[in-house]
C-alpha cells in the first residue's frame, strides 16, 4: 500500500497541508476513484496535493507540474540529514529560538560553505532563520540574523511520494492548452501570489501580473484554485462579476471554503480554497 503523506516531506512556501481534509471532499466530486479523469497540478509546488489527488483517486491519471524543481530536492535528503546533523552539533547546547552572535554564526555559515554534498536553501533557511524568512544562497545567508531553529530529527524518506504520478516540468501557459479541450480534466491551481516576495520559489518573479491574466483566460471548469488573504484573487473575481460578465459565466458561480492561518506567531491570513464543478 502507498503511503499516505499529509504534509510534504521537505519544507516548500505555500504547501496546502491545513486544506487537505477538505481537499479530499472536494476530490469526491470525482466519481469511480477516478477512473477516466485526468488531474492535473499546474503549479506542483511540493506535490502534495497531487500526491494527495493520487491517493485519493487511485484510478485518475495525475500530471505534476515540478516547475521548482521539488523532485530534485528530493533526491538528496541523505546529504541534507547529513548537513543538518552537523548544524544541530553545532547548535544543540544553544538557547533554542534565539538569535545567535555573530561569532558563532560565522562558524555555522562555514560548516555549510565547506560541506561536501547538495546544499538545500529552502531546509537551510528553515533551521536558521526566523519564520516566513528565506535566503537563496549562502551569501544571502550571511545577510540575515541567524537563530537556533535548527530542526532536532532527521526527515524521513520520500519513498512512494512520487509513485505513480506523471511529472513534467512546464510553463502554465504551455501545460494547460494540452489538457483544456479535454473532457474530464480537472485544473488545481495554487499560484505564486503576485505583488508578493516569491523568491522562496525556484523562479524568481516569474508570475506577475501578465501571467495571472493570462492564467485567468485558461480557467474554467472544473477547477480548484487555491488562494489567500495574501493574494488579490478574490477582489479580482469580484471585478469579473461586476464588469466581465463572460468571464464571470465561465469561472463564476464557485463554492468557497476558508481557513485561519500562520506565518508565524505575529503574522497570520486567511486560506481560500474555490472549487467548480
Amino acid at each position: 500500500m502507498t503511503k499516505i503523506y499529509h504534509k510534504a516531506p521537505l519544507p516548500f512556501a505555500g504547501q496546502k497541508r491545513m486544506l487537505l481534509k477538505v481537499f479530499r471532499t472536494v476530490l469526491d466530486n470525482i466519481p469511480n476513484d477516478g477512473e477516466g479523469w485526468t488531474i492535473v497540478d499546474v503549479f506542483g509546488g511540493s506535490r502534495l496535493l497531487a500526491h494527495t489527488a493520487k491517493t485519493h483517486k487511485p484510478k485518475a491519471t495525475v500530471i505534476y507540474n515540478d516547475f521548482d524543481g521539488y523532485a530534485e530536492r528530493l533526491k538528496h535528503i541523505d546529504d541534507i540529514n547529513r548537513l543538518r546533523h552537523l548544524i544541530f552539533d553545532k547548535t544543540k547546547y544553544l538557547p533554542r529560538n534565539q538569535k545567535m552572535d555573530k561569532d558563532f554564526a560565522l562558524e555555522v555559515i562555514k560548516i555549510i560553505e565547506l560541506f561536501d554534498g547538495y546544499i538545500d536553501m529552502r531546509c537551510v533557511s528553515s533551521w536558521l532563520l526566523f519564520s516566513g524568512k528565506h535566503a537563496n544562497s549562502i551569501d544571502e545567508l550571511k545577510k540575515h540574523t541567524l537563530y537556533n531553529t535548527v530542526r532536532t530529527k532527521d526527515y524521513e524518506s520520500a519513498d512512494g511520494y512520487l509513485t505513480d504520478i506523471i511529472i513534467t516540468s512546464q510553463s502554465f501557459d504551455e501545460l494547460i492548452p494540452q489538457y483544456q479541450n479535454k473532457a474530464n480534466v480537472i485544473l488545481l491551481l495554487d499560484p505564486p501570489y503576485i505583488c508578493t516576495d516569491q523568491k522562496s520559489y525556484k523562479m524568481d518573479k516569474y508570475f506577475g501580473m501578465v501571467e495571472f491574466l493570462t492564467l485567468m483566460t485558461m480557467v474554467k471548469p472544473p477547477y480548484v484554485f487555491f488562494s489567500s488573504t495574501k493574494s488579490e484573487l478574490l477582489d479580482y473575481l469580484e471585478y469579473v462579476k461586476q464588469y466581465e460578465p463572460h468571464t464571470w459565466q465561465r469561472i463564476g458561480d464557485f463554492e468557497k471554503l476558508s481557513f485561519n492561518s500562520s506565518v508565524n506567531y505575529h503574522a497570520t491570513y486567511e486560506d481560500n480554497m474555490i472549487y467548480k464543478f
